[in-house]
């Protein structure tokens, strides 16, 4: 009997889960206001152009290009307003060390590329009844009665994606490609919704980390962003919102102190009052009486 010698066949990406798979048709002034997560995500422009932000970097891709989302890095895309965009989103787990090639990479997809995303997709409708073109899809649901093989198909095709895109890397440069009006437009849109969130909840008690959470932004890039555009961190803006509103109940005259202090969410009138005093310079019997003396 010949002793034949098994090989084990290296796996350089090994996909065994997968989150989602989109095919999105966008009209041409669609805005996603962006989120981040513990999973890789790559973005396929396929019609139109779309800007995109990757944390504190800003791009503009056209049609045949990808970039990749590492795991926990924010990013949010709107369209140009003049061409509505077709895009294939994947997003799915790794753990291949290999994977770290894609990290902050923009790139262009040939022909070959093209029909294993195609197929990819095509699996997806097979494997699954979910509708692709629901930005709010979280899961996806197995079809009661899905083609053979359709799951595996959709590993192996986005695995020989990811493969070919190493052995022909066609990266394009971030000098070339990096956009500070896309950074400016979604820094003020993210100041812009921050700022309405705090106004809205004025009356509460809000904390930094309830700020980052709504605004899916990482507490640095948060505080960076935000102190850059208003001046001031956003709790002290928070603050100051405060008090401007206790300055129009106390013009009102329809509450005492103690009751605007309850309003405003402060734990007593004594924290209200050095609140007050620290932002105006003023006590609130002092502008009290300013503003009735006016």
């Amino acid at each position: 009997m010949m002793n034949y010698i098994k090989t084990v066949l290296n796996e350089e990406f090994n996909i065994k889960e997968i989150v989602t798979v989109h095919y999105f048709e966008f009209a041409k002034d669609y805005v996603y206001e962006g989120e981040f997560h513990n999973f890789w995500e790559f973005v396929y422009v396929d019609k139109g152009e779309v800007e995109i932000m990757a944390d504190t970097n800003g791009y503009k891709l056209k049609q045949g290009e990808i970039i990749f989302h590492k795991p926990n890095e924010f990013h949010n895309l709107w369209a140009n307003g003049k061409v509505a965009p077709n895009l294939i989103v994947v997003s799915f787990h790794c753990n291949s060390p290999l994977m770290s090639f894609f990290e902050n990479k923009m790139m262009n997809v040939d022909d070959v590329e093209k029909k294993l995303l195609s197929k990819v997709v095509k699996e997806a409708h097979n494997a699954f009844s979910s509708d692709l073109n629901i930005s709010t899809l979280l899961k996806l649901e197995p079809r009661e009665i899905s083609l053979f093989g359709s799951e595996q198909l959709i590993k192996l095709y986005l695995e020989e994606f990811l493969i070919n895109l190493v052995r022909r890397d066609r990266s394009i440069t971030n000098e070339v490609r990096l956009s500070s009006s896309v950074k400016e437009r979604s820094d003020n849109n993210l100041t812009n919704k921050v700022i309405a969130f705090l106004q809205d909840n004025v009356n509460n008690n809000l904390i930094f980390e309830e700020v980052c959470k709504f605004s899916n932004m990482s507490k640095t890039n948060l505080k960076t962003i935000f102190k850059e555009k208003i001046g001031t961190g956003v709790i002290e803006y928070f603050r100051h919102l405060k008090i401007e509103e206790a300055k129009r109940l106390i013009r009102e005259e329809e509450l005492n102190f103690s009751e605007i202090a309850e309003r405003l969410g402060y734990s007593s009138i004594h924290y209200f009052s050095r609140h007050f005093k620290k932002d105006t310079g003023m006590t609130l019997s002092e502008y009290n009486n300013s503003v009735k003396s006016i």
